[in-house]
């Protein structure tokens, strides 16, 4: 198939150019509003008790605009909220906001002083010492992205000259989330691209071939951006997908454009013209780049089962951006290649563009290196492997948390606003605990209400249930906790309490969405885990022919993945360097604990791909076990560093983030790379190849025979001769046996 493949691109390639790339372009086009649709909801489970309060309630009672925008006065020095030149300032601006944005602002829900819109106004908006006085106003509206979007007009619009204005609510802190995000991507694409390209060039020594790899990222990542935008029309998607297809879609795709054009220049470097040299990277490379994106696929697609909308949001957009990365790398950039030919080493330095000779990559730092590990490697694997176990013992502090302002650096004008908001006026927080009640009995519903009253951890009672006028037989009530963080008492007593017949309660709000949503996280992750483990195994072994590979395989993932979330653990929970990055240690938002573990596992299931396939080759042609290591280690070592160094500079972006979730995503992925391309690929994996020797190879006859079947072996491909009218592709499948003692069958593919 591969080798078809590489032919039909060598022949069409200027089909395939106009046709991809225009195509790619015009989902780049589709997709260039895609901010404007995403959402800032999915955290919740759609089947939980939570999410039904909350539909209950929604469909009973006028939407809650309570706490929209939340707007907090502070008195001039030595004067108070009543002084009368401060009140006609804050008055006249309340006032106008209706009037100047109909279309945005319904009007004033709460202020202390009257106003034209306001349906409430009293002592209780100002505080005891008359210093500070709030406002609410209700943005426009009948779901989060048309409330985030029209806020997004309004959000200059509060500012009053003279006096001390400070802007907080649900929409505010949404927004101002989301935009970071959005400053997140602009400084990515400022800052990687630049270093991606002179790392890029000093990696291939010229212009032309470090340019490609850029060429195929930034189409991946404006095609998956339009595809992203094709599945808001049919489900909410939220905003955090934005970074991580910016992230994931440039980063591997400049590293699959790496692996084909490096490919391309040793099949060049060979003797082989430029059909043959396109046709032959085309059948190793690009073949490895499309099961290694199946992998991450896999990986990513685990986050599929868990009912969040937020992970099915980045699961969409990973999967989207993983396989326009490896479509543009065995479409797109062998069209380039082919038609670039000798010329993809043009503009560019002699010495730095050098192909080593295959001597030459065998006794190199990596070749060296490697066999320097198996001679000894009991001591390096044994070293390693206590290293890398302590790294994990962190992980016991490892806690989870919801989604709030908390995100936000300590000094963030938003979050400095909601916390005085907060600290103020205790009442006006947003995330209470909400009852809902449906019966026809109100003397039932009451007693229910006063057992509710006896619940651990509240601040202070429920509201007096208040009775639908469209349903009357639905009722609603809240209530604040002392503290947020210890909720789960609290809503464990309230789901306790035996109802009456005819009555059933309900429990909701912002702390039990969050519990029920961790719960279902908590649920779902072992199915997760065997999943991803079993369908990653098994294409490990349709490809290699060994079962002991895959095994291994997850066994170092598992522990580079431990060290990492390790690491993360001790930094952002423990608090190590919360000064120096400016953010507040806090338990970790567990959707995105979810999304860091797919990822992570998916990108060390990458490069253990490259990396065996180039043994698998070895071993095929004759090689020892000890031997096939050294060489697939030798030949990958600098490719895979030079990968693992570009995906560090597309993700170290995000680690100046001003967004924690960000930064913890970024120093994973920071973490996750060194480990992972350093310790694990070029350390331990030959440290623990050598320890099981020809064991590596094993697998029960019955499944060689499918893999055998199957036909997904490595393709070993046999000397062409430039310049021969007979084009010649011979290739074997992957040998299961040591190829010493078997006659390997060779297989024609026309």
């Amino acid at each position: 198939m591969f080798t078809r493949w590489g032919n039909l691109v060598y022949r069409l390639r200027f089909a395939v150019l106009g046709t991809f790339i225009a195509g790619l372009l015009a989902l780049g086009a589709y997709g260039s509003g895609l901010g404007d649709h995403l959402s800032s909801g999915g955290l919740d489970d759609p089947g939980s008790e939570s999410t039904h309060a909350a539909q209950l309630g929604g469909g009973a009672f006028p939407p809650n605009h309570d706490v929209d925008v939340v707007v907090i006065y502070t008195a001039p020095p030595g004067k108070t909220v009543d002084d009368p030149e401060f009140s006609r300032k804050v008055v006249d601006s309340l006032n106008s906001l209706p009037r100047e944005y109909p279309g945005q602002i319904t009007g004033i829900n709460a202020a202390y002083w009257p106003t034209e819109t306001g349906k409430l106004s009293g002592s209780q908006a100002a505080t005891p010492d008359k210093k500070y006085a709030v406002a609410t106003i209700a943005i426009r509206g009948d779901n989060d992205n048309a409330m985030l979007y029209n806020y997004r007009i309004v959000k200059d619009a509060f500012d009053i000259p003279g006096v001390v204005v400070q802007v907080g609510g649900l929409k505010p802190v949404a927004g101002t989330l989301n935009d970071t995000m959005t400053d997140d991507i602009r400084r990515m694409e400022l800052l990687a691209f630049p270093l991606v390209a002179l790392l890029l060039f000093f990696v291939f020594g010229g212009v032309v071939a470090a340019a490609l790899p850029l060429i195929v990222g930034g189409l991946t990542m404006i095609g998956a951006n339009g595809i992203v935008r094709l599945v808001t029309n049919y489900t909410e998607v939220n905003s955090f997908v934005a970074p991580v297809v910016s992230m994931i879609g440039l980063g591997l795709a400049i590293d699959y454009g790496l692996f084909i054009v490096s490919r391309f220049r040793e099949e060049l470097a060979e003797g082989y013209d430029t059909p043959a040299a396109v046709r032959r990277a085309v059948m190793t490379a690009g073949r490895t780049v499309v099961f290694s994106a199946t992998m991450i696929i896999a990986s990513a697609g685990g986050m599929l089962l868990f009912p969040q909308g937020f992970l099915k949001s980045i699961a969409y957009g990973a999967i989207s951006a993983v396989s326009l990365a490896a479509l543009t790398a065995i479409t797109v950039l062998p069209a380039m290649l082919a038609v670039l030919g000798p010329r993809v080493d043009m503009l560019g330095i002699k010495r730095l563009r050098k192909t080593k000779t295959v001597e030459e990559i065998e006794n190199s730092f990596w070749g060296r290196t490697t066999r320097w590990v198996m001679q000894r490697p009991v001591k390096v694997g044994g070293t390693l492997c206590i290293a890398l176990l302590l790294l994990i013992l962190p992980v016991h502090n490892l806690a989870f948390g919801g989604y709030s302002e908390r995100y936000l650096p300590p000094d963030n004008k938003t979050r400095l606003a909601q916390q005085q908001i907060d600290t103020s006026f205790p009442g006006r927080r947003s995330d209470p605990i909400e009852l809902v009640f449906v019966s026809a009995d109100s003397k039932a519903v009451g007693a229910v209400w006063n057992q509710a009253n006896a619940a651990p951890g509240l601040s202070g009672k429920f509201d007096v249930p208040q009775r639908s006028t469209t349903q009357p037989n639905i009722y609603r009530t809240h209530a604040l906790l002392a503290d947020s963080d210890e909720a789960d008492t609290a809503i464990d007593y309230l789901r306790s309490i035996p109802t009456p017949d005819g009555v059933s309660m309900f429990v909701g709000g912002v702390p039990a969405v969050e519990k029920d949503s961790l719960d279902a996280l908590e649920g779902r992750m072992p199915l997760m885990i065997g999943l991803v483990l079993l369908v990653t195994t098994l294409l490990m072994f349709l490809t290699f022919g060994s079962l002991i590979l895959p095994i291994k395989a997850a066994i170092m993932s598992a522990l580079g993945l431990g060290s990492t979330l390790g690491i993360l653990t001790w930094i952002f929970i423990d608090g190590h360097g919360a000064g120096l990055m400016n953010f507040t240690p806090q338990p970790i938002q567990a959707n995105v604990l979810v999304l860091i573990m797919a990822l992570i596992y998916g990108l060390s299931t990458d490069y253990e791909v490259f990396l065996l396939s180039r043994m698998v080759e070895a071993r095929a042609k004759g090689a020892s076990t000890t031997e096939a290591v050294r060489i697939g280690t030798a030949h990958t070592g600098r490719i895979i560093t030079a990968a693992a160094l570009i995906l560090l500079v597309v993700t170290g972006a995000f680690a100046f983030s001003d967004l924690v979730l960000m930064q913890y995503i970024a120093y994973g992925m920071i973490a996750a790379l060194l480990i992972d391309a350093t310790v694990l690929r070029m350390l331990l994996v030959p440290a623990t190849m050598k320890l099981l020797g020809d064991d590596c190879w094993w697998a029960p006859a019955w499944m060689k025979k499918i893999q055998q079947k199957v036909g997904l072996g490595e393709f070993i491909l046999d000397d062409e001769r430039p310049g021969s009218t007979e084009i010649i592709d011979l290739v074997r499948t992957t040998p299961i046996t040591d190829p010493v003692t078997m006659q390997i069958p060779v297989f024609t593919e026309s």
